[in-house]
């Protein structure tokens, strides 16, 4: 009798597998496996988890949207989560959704408008890792 795969090994085989076939989905296999300190850009969203406690990030973003002059017209925390939603001199509407990973790190998500931005995404995330 052959004894089987052990699951560890046909998961990397699936993941890598997954890499090849799907490259517009590579930045997200990444991403997920890498943790820390990994920033993804994935379908119009930044996404990074960064070493900080939810309470911390929650005040860097704060004080990142002020620096960066946008007007906050929706703000909310409890203590595993917290949402902002701010809005550009462009009108732009602006999301940041934090979540607690551990009493130390914290996952950051931005989306620009509907469809994503990038560019603006990396700026308001600086500005907050600025103030970590």
């Amino acid at each position: 009798m052959k004894a089987a795969l052990p699951l560890t090994l046909v998961g990397t085989i699936a993941l890598s597998l997954a890499a090849l076939l799907l490259p517009g989905c590579a930045a997200l296999v990444v991403g997920a496996a890498a943790g820390v300190g990994t920033v993804a850009y994935v379908n119009g969203e930044l996404d990074t988890v960064v070493e900080a406690s939810l309470d911390d990030t929650w005040e860097a973003t704060q004080a990142a949207i002020e620096d960066l002059e946008f007007t906050v017209t929706e703000s909310s925390k409890d203590a595993l989560a917290a949402e902002q939603v701010s809005r550009t001199a462009e009108d732009k509407k602006i999301q940041i959704h934090l979540n607690r990973e551990t009493d130390s790190t914290t996952r950051i998500r931005i989306r620009v408008d509907v469809f994503g931005n990038e560019d603006l995404s990396r700026t308001i995330l600086e500005e907050i890792k600025d103030h970590l």
